[in-house]
């Protein structure tokens, strides 16, 4: 860790406990938000690969076979 994270956790450490939950909350939010924009990207290839099976660009696998293929034990 950098000194700087370091020096972060020692100041947010001796915070009173309201100030830290604030500044956790404060830093989950931050993460959520980045969440939220691979969310919107995972959707965005869903809706592409769906998309394309749908043309007949490419063609789908039956969850049959792949489930088997799954359970197959490996080399």
């Amino acid at each position: 860790m950098s000194a700087t994270l370091e020096e972060l956790k020692s100041t947010a450490s001796a915070l009173p406990a309201p100030d830290r939950a604030e500044l956790i909350h404060h830093l989950l939010r931050t993460l959520e938000a980045a969440d939220e924009g691979a969310a919107s990207e995972w959707l965005a290839l869903a809706e592409r690969r769906m998309a394309d099976v749908r043309a007949g660009r490419v063609v789908g696998i039956p969850a049959e076979q792949v489930l088997e293929s799954l359970r197959r034990p490996r080399p």
